[in-house]
């Protein structure tokens, strides 16, 4: 069986008992990072008097994983198997689901064991009432990939929800402030740590803020969704415009994704 760990973000009391119980019962713990994992595995041993001793390690992360599931078959979990990522819920912007899909396509039984995540702690301290939210990670450094999404999260309906690094988060909210000045930002670092603090106000006064603040820890960013006053158009909206032929199949490749040109040789049928 395998049994995916969360692990503490920050305070090392937010371990559940039965997150300790599923590590102290492993025979086999699949990391994201060894050296990561038994560093902490220690602090848990001399915090709860506990002995992880006997355990055998296996490096599985983004860059191997592929390889490592090639070597892998039921017979390994008819072991105790535990994966666990560096720092939280595995799976959640963490390596660990094409190891879930593999136990899925071959019928090998799995648990998910609830526990630590920022995402979901940001977002309860956010104090922001929407009840939908998307979740989009690191983005990209830098190039039209980034500009792109920071389009879309900006003109989403729903709280965007991502994560940065501190030397990046002043051009992060450069680049908010720049798009829309008064939109409402929440900012929070260093989560159940001792350096916790976080931040809300308009993208405008917090990037002036962070202009004088020597900035470190890790960042979770929410930012508040825009407000449509009407409804969206669909695709029969744009059909019904009166509009030449290639304007309109340029508007449709834009809402379905599909190629201008297909577009094109459907509506001149």
């Amino acid at each position: 069986m395998l049994i995916l760990v969360p692990t503490p973000i920050g305070n090392l009391e937010d371990i559940s008992k039965r997150a300790l119980d599923a590590l102290m019962e492993a025979e086999l713990i699949f990391c994201e990072d060894t050296r990561v994992t038994k560093k902490l595995l220690n602090l848990l041993s001399e915090k709860f008097n506990l002995n992880f001793e006997n355990k055998q390690f296996q490096s599985y992360h983004s860059h191997n994983e592929n390889k490592v599931l090639k070597t892998l078959d039921k017979e390994t979990f008819t072991k105790n198997v535990v994966y666990v990522s560096d720092a939280g819920m595995p799976c959640v912007s963490d390596p660990g689901a094409t190891l879930v899909d593999f136990c899925i396509k071959n019928d090998i039984k799995y648990d998910v064991i609830p526990g630590a995540n920022a995402i979901l702690t940001a977002y309860a301290m956010s104090g922001f009432t929407h009840t939908t939210f998307s979740f989009h990670g690191f983005l990209a450094h830098k190039g039209s990939d980034r500009a792109s999404k920071l389009k879309t999260i900006m003109q989403s309906d729903k709280l965007g929800i991502l994560y940065e690094s501190p030397h990046r988060l002043l051009k992060l909210l450069e680049e908010l402030k720049n798009i829309d000045e008064n939109r409402t930002i929440f900012l929070v670092k260093e989560i159940s740590k001792l350096h916790q603090k976080s931040f809300k106000d308009s993208a405008k006064n917090i990037f002036e803020i962070f202009k004088d603040v020597n900035i470190k820890g890790e960042w979770v960013v929410i930012i508040e969704p825009t407000i449509f006053e009407g409804q969206a158009l669909n695709v029969d909206d744009i059909k019904d415009l009166d509009l030449a032929p290639k304007v309109k199949a340029k508007l449709l490749s834009k809402l379905t994704g599909k190629k201008t040109k297909d577009i094109y040789q459907e509506l001149m049928q």
